[in-house]
């Protein structure tokens, strides 16, 4: 261990008597792991606020969908690169079945688009409309207040109601009370009869405006994209998840006449795959993330090869009087990959502790969390040792071949 402290002590001495080179160097690492930590932080933060909100709204409840693929799907248009133009589209004669199984205890319809909503002399444009069904709250979670949500009845009944969120209120009504006030939606008079609060969470302040209305009121009165109709079914009580699930898939495979061997022409989707997706999505984002702040780590490394080309000139001529009493090249290359990883490991301290500040500032004073995993620390301080290694080697390499003889004559 002897010849290790003595590179740290080494290293160290150089940050002390050469500090604006030596700033200069660390800097490039300091900057890549400030950056690798920060984003570490607010993802892992955002990853846990995702994952608390899924865990929050009707936790067995789970999807069917027309198509469901995990993580980023780019078409070009092609049947090749659209796979869910080969499976037929949700209808109602389905949701209907479903709804009537024993293992089922509602089902819920959703389609959505976008359209104008007018209150007086207001107009709005592109305000998400969504076409529900009764239970869609249990479905979404949050609260319809003031007011309520329509009923089952209205929902068969194509009734012209309409629930509102905050935003649209806001826009829309301006102080004024909403309920009871009659809006157009696609030109058709809606009466407003409640305000949904969705239930707090990381993107509740983002969300944009927005009006829910009865499933048949929707595909009777406003211009919608057909063929994307979703379901979402809460399993009965006595029975679980899996469960209900198993008797959803074999209905349909039944009502779409598809044979054993035969791939499903729907998707069952639970709040996991949900989930796992969003994780994709934003691992993905990490990537690009950490590609970039690799050139702060390829920009630190060239200075801790100069710093330590200078090095080695410098001490050239001790170099040449250690290999006289004995030291081998091993000890020499060792001594010196030491020195380098200590100066990247100080750069990689430095930007741990500037990203973990910066995430703790940025959780305080805006509603992103921040939450800094033990991983990130460990991969960071390796990733400048990493850093030093390998930059360090050459200067190294060249310390331990040189001449002792032609050392000692260095002026």
């Amino acid at each position: 261990m002897s010849p290790m402290f003595e590179g740290v002590g080494i290293a160290l001495e150089s940050l002390r008597t050469s500090k604006a080179r030596a700033a200069l160097t660390i800097l490039g690492i300091a900057i890549g792991v400030m950056v690798v930590m920060l984003m570490a932080a607010m993802i892992s933060g955002i990853n846990k606020s995702v994952a608390g909100v899924f865990e929050s709204i009707a936790p067995r409840t789970f999807l069917v969908w027309r198509f469901f693929q995990a993580g980023i799907n780019v078409s070009d248009g092609s049947d090749e690169s659209s796979p869910w133009r080969r499976n037929p589209a949700i209808n109602d004669m389905e949701a209907d079945r479903i709804r009537l199984l024993p293992s089922v205890r509602f089902v819920t319809r959703r389609e959505e688009t976008s359209a104008t909503v007018e209150f007086g002399d207001l107009r709005l444009e592109s305000v998400n409309v969504s076409g529900l069904s009764a239970e869609w709250v249990e479905v979404n979670g949050g609260d319809v207040y003031p007011g309520r949500t329509f009923t089952r009845f209205e929902d068969l009944s194509n009734g012209a109601v309409a629930v509102i969120n905050r935003k649209l209120e806001d826009q829309l009504f301006r102080g004024r009370d909403p309920i009871g006030q009659t809006i157009h939606i696609a030109g058709s008079p809606f009466t407003v009869i409640g305000v949904y609060t969705q239930p707090p969470s990381l993107f509740s302040g983002a969300a944009p405006p927005f009006v829910g209305i009865p499933h048949g009121a929707f595909v009777k009165t406003v211009p919608y994209f057909k063929g994307w109709m979703r379901l979402a079914v809460a399993p009965a009580p006595g029975y679980t998840q899996q469960e209900s699930m198993d008797e959803v898939v074999a209905t349909l495979r039944a009502m779409r006449n598809l044979k054993p061997g035969q791939e499903n022409t729907f998707s069952i989707v639970t709040q996991d795959k949900l989930l796992d997706s969003w994780n994709q999505v934003t691992g993905m984002f990490f990537l690009v993330m950490l590609v970039l702040s690799s050139i702060g780590l390829m920009v630190g490394g060239v200075g801790v090869v100069a710093i330590m080309m200078i090095s080695v000139t410098e001490r050239t001529r001790e170099i040449g009087v250690r290999k006289a009493l004995g030291a081998t090249r091993r000890a020499i290359l060792w001594q010196f990959l030491v020195e380098a990883s200590t100066l990247t490991l100080v750069g990689g301290a430095v930007g741990m502790l500037a990203g973990g500040l910066l995430a703790v500032l940025i959780a305080a004073v805006t509603p992103i969390p921040a939450n800094v995993p033990l991983w990130s620390i460990v991969a960071a301080l390796l990733a400048s040792a990493v850093t030093g290694v390998g930059f360090g080697l050459y200067p190294a390499s060249r310390a331990a071949r040189l001449d002792p003889v032609e050392a000692l004559r260095y002026e």
